[in-house]
């Protein structure tokens, strides 16, 4: 039996609840087939369009009646994890039934700790929440020199806030005390609610983002998984993407994938830092491997018949048992 962390993009859940409950519904048996094959699954996911809806929400509440307060991002973040988790319960228990299988679904509000000095706190990055164009962006910057938004990839003005890199899961070993009891655990969705130590040696949140692909490595390394599952929208990573010259990928040595990534061979807002989360995993312990690969086909996988599996050495890609 492996132990698998499985990282679901948010924007593969889609944008409203009806469509999420019909995705995750698509999603469940994928899921439930990677347990039916004798392994040990905790789910992570991606929240960007989900945590944005629910920031801006709040801020246009909160401009038409004093009785809507503004929401911090941190606790914007921890909304996102509840209703996601709450419809990946229903539906993978759902799926678990119709299997005739025992096993039971808990989502765990996560906390992950990040350096209060990282260098991107300074360094603002990642975009969150609704697109605006150019003249009503200029105008909120202005309105609230806190905000800062940039153009996104030819879509809009969006607001963007700091992006660190995870230092700890803080609600590991409850992760693991549910791992132990036959449980499949939905932890670090969105990247999990970023929060500090202060002096005191107590937590409180910041408002930044966590990459949910790093987040996920680092949710792996932490319960001490074998595999990382980084799911996306195509079967394997390819390199020369979208050209004539396009090479699809089976399996990426570290020093290979390390070629690349200074080759400027994956995008920046979408396989780099999935290769990078890969990685970082599959360099933070002995026979550790992440897989890159689509959600249909996770089960496959497992199997060495689709994904790219990237690990700290070419070898020969054995079926897990």
């Amino acid at each position: 039996m492996s132990r698998i962390v499985i990282a679901l993009g948010g924007n593969a859940l889609g944008d409203t609840p009806a469509e999420q409950r019909e995705r995750i519904a698509g999603a469940a048996p994928a899921l439930v087939g990677l347990i039916a094959q004798g392994h040990e699954i905790i789910v992570s996911h991606g929240n960007g369009p989900q945590v944005g809806a629910i920031h801006l929400a709040f801020d246009l509440a909160s401009t038409a009646t004093d009785r809507v307060p503004g929401m911090p991002l941190p606790e914007c973040t921890a909304m996102s994890q509840g209703y996601i988790g709450y419809h990946l319960q229903q539906g993978i228990l759902r799926e678990l039934r119709r299997v005739g299988m025992p096993w039971h679904v808990a989502s765990v509000v996560t906390q992950v700790e990040v350096d209060p000095g990282d260098p991107a706190f300074a360094r603002p990055s990642k975009p969150i929440g609704a697109f605006y164009d150019e003249a009503a962006a200029r105008e909120l910057m202005a309105r609230d020199p806190g905000v800062q938004m940039v153009e996104d990839a030819g879509r809009g003005w969006r607001v963007v806030v700091p992006s660190p890199r995870p230092v700890a899961i803080v609600e590991r070993d409850s992760i693991l005390n549910l791992l132990d009891h036959e449980f499949i655990v939905i932890a670090c969705g969105g990247g999990g609610v970023p929060v500090v130590r202060d002096a005191d040696g107590d937590l409180r949140g910041v408002p930044a983002v966590i990459d949910k692909d790093f987040a996920s490595a680092a949710l792996a390394e932490a319960v001490g998984a074998d595999y990382l599952f980084i799911l996306t929208a195509v079967d394997r990573v390819a390199i020369g993407f979208g050209t004539p010259d396009q090479r699809d990928l089976d399996e990426l040595d570290l020093a290979t994938a390390q070629r690349y990534v200074d080759e400027g061979q994956f995008g920046a807002g979408s396989m780099l830092p999935k290769v990078q989360a890969a990685m970082q995993f599959a360099a933070s312990g002995p026979g550790r491997r992440a897989v890159i690969c689509s959600l249909e086909k996770a089960p496959l996988a497992m199997q060495g018949r689709s994904g790219t599996v990237v690990q700290a050495a070419a070898t020969p890609v054995v079926a897990a048992s």
